[in-house]
């Protein structure tokens, strides 16, 4: 890749499912890319997929930051980070979600509320550091779900931790907007269709379409300074949708 090219850069952590669906997306778009994954195997297919490949820990905050210079002096900028990672703790032992709060087991709110919040800290705070060193406008979109907007039965501990990603977002977003930095949280309603297509026809029509959020991303990222969004929701038509 030619660091003096003058294509927009982007950065985006998580790389197998929806985080793959992004990268090929700005691949596509004229973006020159860095994936940043933990496994050999997940690097092998950002860089089968046209990305620069960087290996990284999205809870980590010392990790996103050198994952994010990394990406800035081999590409030549870094205009937009996105964190597509879904983190957990442990094992995610239990039902999804952590279960009823009643019967959950002693580590099941490190595994479920702790580990995503962790997550969108380090991101945001180890890529923020990093573009406000360059002192270049830029855009960090941090991916959610559903469950930052309300709990659910069974998934308290789940909800527990995407309020706190929701929290931290919107504190980085108040923080750094005067600063030239544009912070969004895209929240995802749904289950998103799996890499490779649905197994079953069955209830495809209210999962997500990981293209239809690449999309999203775009489109939020390519917002100028006098029209940003900050919070978008996507949710599929066959899904509940709760106000």
């Amino acid at each position: 890749m030619n660091p003096t090219d003058r294509s927009p850069v982007a950065l985006v952590f998580g790389t197998r499912n929806l985080g793959h669906a992004v990268i090929v997306d700005l691949v596509r778009r004229g973006y020159r890319v860095a994936g940043a994954a933990r496994s050999a195997a997940s690097q092998a297919e950002v860089r089968a997929a046209g990305a620069y490949a960087i290996e990284a820990d999205v809870t980590d905050q010392a990790s996103v930051a050198a994952a994010a210079r990394n990406a800035a002096n081999e590409l030549g900028g870094l205009d937009l980070v996105v964190n597509a990672a879904a983190a957990y703790g442990g094992t995610r032992s239990g039902p999804f979600g952590g279960g009823p709060i009643a019967d959950a087991a002693p580590g099941a709110f490190a595994d479920w509320s702790v580990a995503p919040a962790q997550a969108a800290f380090a991101f945001l705070s180890g890529s923020a550091r990093v573009v406000l060193d360059r002192g270049a406008p830029a855009t960090l979109i941090q991916v959610t779900g559903g469950s930052s907007r309300r709990a659910m039965p069974g998934r308290g501990l789940w909800a527990a931790g995407a309020f706190a990603v929701r929290a931290v977002t919107q504190a980085a977003a108040l923080e750094l907007r005067e600063r030239g930095v544009h912070v969004a949280l895209l929240i995802v309603d749904a289950g998103i269709e799996p890499r490779g297509g649905a197994k079953s026809g069955a209830g495809l029509a209210a999962l997500a379409d990981p293209q239809q959020v690449a999309d999203a991303v775009a489109f939020l990222a390519a917002q100028g300074a006098r029209a940003a969004t900050h919070e978008l929701q996507l949710t599929p038509l066959a899904e509940r949708w709760v106000p």
